[in-house]
């Protein structure tokens, strides 16, 4: 059996593709929609991450001269305020949301080293939960309900995954 043959476009589309038949070259890409209403700015911004209800798009952004959170909201196109999460002697990066954007697991340099936290839209506040870890931390990724967060650690020597439940009460 061939490993590789999922590695593979379709057989209807491997002459196209030699042919540069614009119907097959579709099926594998369509153009960008760039939103309006303060998600792109004139500096770096990445590390996109879906609410899994559609609702929220949280990412980094370099555009206040810091790497900071921001939540956009894609039915009211506007961003929504993280009162409390961004701090100006620190970075904030690679965000994870819950299912309906209520948490935000991150990274953030704000003890001096890599740590995760959650940030809480309702209580606008941020809980570490990476505190007693001695090595690097990152991508964390976070479960529906928030209850779990599950990131990369090299505390052992090489990367791992921890899973953390906290209490969201």
């Amino acid at each position: 059996m061939n490993k590789n043959r999922f590695l593979l476009p379709p057989a209807s589309c491997l002459l196209a593709l030699v042919f540069l038949t614009s119907s097959c070259v579709n099926q594998f890409t369509s153009p960008p929609q760039i939103l309006s209403g303060g998600i792109n700015s004139q500096r770096s911004d990445g590390s996109p991450a879906y609410s899994s209800d559609g609702h929220y798009l949280a990412f980094a952004s370099d555009r206040n001269r810091s790497r900071d959170i921001f939540l956009y909201d894609l039915q009211q196109k506007r961003l929504v305020d993280l009162p409390n999460l961004n701090r100006r002697d620190s970075s904030q990066d690679q965000p994870a949301l819950s299912s309906d954007g209520r948490f935000i697991a991150y990274v953030s340099s704000e003890r001096g080293k890599t740590d995760i936290l959650v940030y809480d839209r309702t209580k606008q506040r941020s809980r570490l939960l990476s505190g007693g870890v001695r090595g690097s931390v990152r991508r964390p990724t976070i479960s529906g309900d928030g209850r779990y967060v599950a990131y990369e650690t090299s505390q052992l020597g090489q990367w791992n995954i921890a899973i953390v439940e906290w209490d969201i009460e």
